[in-house]
């Protein structure tokens, strides 16, 4: 049988893979994605761990004084963009290993201490600590602002009477502003895991070395304090094996995704010209190709898909966890981190998307309006108040009210047909022996939806007076995120700035001598 060009070159393929480090399917499997993803998110943390353990070192009075200006001007003279636009070669193991070799020549040398009291292992989850938590701050920042628009959305529909529903049945009128107050009370949850996973995040690993610490006397907290984290993951052998931090990130991510997702699929019911409840601006629309009529809601149907997808890389990021030893997982880690900052990333991309959608987002309250007046979902009230009137136990009212459902469905009368007469008829047909003495006037306001929502002034009821007051509560409580947020921003620019600063006083000093 002839052999095809394709089959050929499939059996040279392994004399390609060479006699030395690294093999072509290795470089191409695992090190040039890896070399790929460092250059694009951790060289810029990488080298903010440089320099702080640099500047604590010398602090320590582990460096001589020339050794650790050369090594500061090495740092500041490193041609970022030019790691930033390499490729991987296979000459290093990766990029550390780059840099590392970049900064010994700049250093003329002096760099060789710079790893001192230090291994890849601390090294690597620091970096990936920094990273997580610039991208959850950016998540959080972007699902606050969504909240802000919830919540005014909420606020101009505190009296826009829609029909709730249960088992996708009418069930009772509330509020459109009661509704989307539940979905933002949902949403500061998410913000709130969110948040606790930015605080299990921001601590350092950095001293812990290989996994027992150091005989040099180093300062685990200058180092923490330079690189702007809380403090530090106290076990050492705890700093270089946990992945739970991670873990933690991830599974917020993921409940995050899930409980905005099921809004996501209600936003689109709404669009349905079936409910006709809800119209997306044009920006955020696509026509059909064919079908001219078309106002396709894709932004929302996007929000879904997205949400679903963040799901997934958070879920995959758990599943990469399992079964890994409780050890240095490093290697692991290369693998799996991008999955939790593309889940990240994603989620803080639909965050953004979602708030400009709901900015512009037309409730047809006409409509809404409409429907709860023509609805049998007042009837709870109405039962009610045979309690509270008539002196019936609840289960006595219920049998009533339901009887009275039940005929006016079989004759096909509108509830603003109900009066009294009718009532009475349900009232003997379940088997009640006098007829009710309510007012046509107490009748009347028993199936109003109005009268419904209004008296429902429970806290946390529909009611526009309490639930003005849950959204003042709810607006404390954001401004308590926004502060946290500014703050912790702050805070980490601060210190990143603060690194050259010291690096460049060092070599000011040393080019000024008194």
């Amino acid at each position: 049988m002839a052999i095809t060009s394709e089959q050929s070159q499939q059996q040279q393929e392994p004399e390609k893979e060479g006699n030395t480090f690294p093999g072509a399917a290795y470089a191409k499997a695992v090190l040039q994605p890896a070399y790929d993803n460092a250059k694009q998110h951790l060289l810029e943390p990488m080298l903010a761990i440089h320099k702080a353990h640099l500047i604590m070192l010398r602090e320590q009075g582990l460096l001589q004084r020339e050794d650790a200006e050369l090594m500061a001007k090495a740092l500041l003279q490193l041609d970022t963009g030019k790691l930033s636009t390499g490729t991987y070669s296979g000459k290093f193991e990766d990029l550390f290993f780059e840099v590392e070799h970049l900064l010994l020549e700049l250093s003329e040398q002096a760099s060789g201490n710079l790893h001192m009291a230090r291994s890849r292992n601390d090294m690597g989850i620091a970096i990936y600590r920094i990273v997580l938590r610039e991208k959850l701050a950016a998540a959080i920042t972007q699902a606050q602002a969504l909240h802000e628009e919830l919540h005014s959305f909420a606020v101009r529909h505190a009296e826009t009477i829609m029909i709730a529903h249960t088992h996708t049945q009418q069930a009772q009128p509330t509020t459109v502003g009661h509704y989307i107050a539940a979905v933002t009370d949902s949403l500061s949850r998410d913000i709130r895991r969110l948040k606790a996973a930015y605080e299990g995040c921001n601590l350092s690993s950095l001293g812990a070395a290989a996994l027992t610490t150091s005989a040099f006397p180093i300062s685990r907290e200058r180092v923490a304090e330079l690189l702007s984290f809380d403090g530090l993951i106290e076990n050492s052998y705890d700093a270089v094996s946990g992945a739970d931090y991670v873990g933690e990130i991830v599974s917020a991510v993921q409940l995050a995704a899930i409980n905005l997702g099921r809004f996501a699929q209600e936003l689109l019911l709404w669009c349905m010209q079936e409910f006709a409840i809800a119209r997306v601006a044009a920006p955020y629309v696509q026509i059909s190709s064919i079908m001219p009529q078309k106002r396709n809601p894709v932004s929302i149907e996007h929000v879904r898909s997205l949400l679903s997808s963040a799901a997934g890389d958070a879920q995959t990021v758990l599943s990469m966890i399992h079964n890994t030893p409780f050890g240095d997982i490093v290697d692991t880690e290369d693998d799996l981190q991008p999955y939790a900052w593309r889940s990240l990333g994603t989620l803080e991309s639909v965050y953004r998307l979602l708030s400009k959608v709901i900015a512009t987002l037309e409730i047809n309250e006409g409509v809404l309006r409409e429907r709860a007046a023509n609805s049998y979902a007042t009837v709870t009230e109405l039962a009610d108040t045979l309690v509270r009137e008539e002196g019936l136990s609840f289960r006595a009212a219920h049998s009533i009210v339901s009887k009275l459902v039940t005929l006016a469905a079989e004759r096909g009368v509108s509830v603003a047909d109900l009066n009294l007469a009718s009532l009475n008829e349900a009232a003997a047909a379940a088997g009640h022996n006098q007829p009710v003495k309510l007012s046509a006037e107490s009748l009347r306001k028993a199936l109003d939806p109005e009268h419904f929502v209004r008296i429902r002034t429970l806290r946390g009821g529909p009611a526009p007076s309490e639930l003005r007051r849950a959204l003042d509560s709810q607006s404390l409580r954001q401004a308590e995120l926004k502060r946290w947020l500014e703050a912790n921003d702050q805070k980490r620019q601060k210190a990143l700035k603060q690194l050259d600063l010291i690096l460049n006083e060092w070599l000011a000093e040393s080019s000024n001598p008194e």
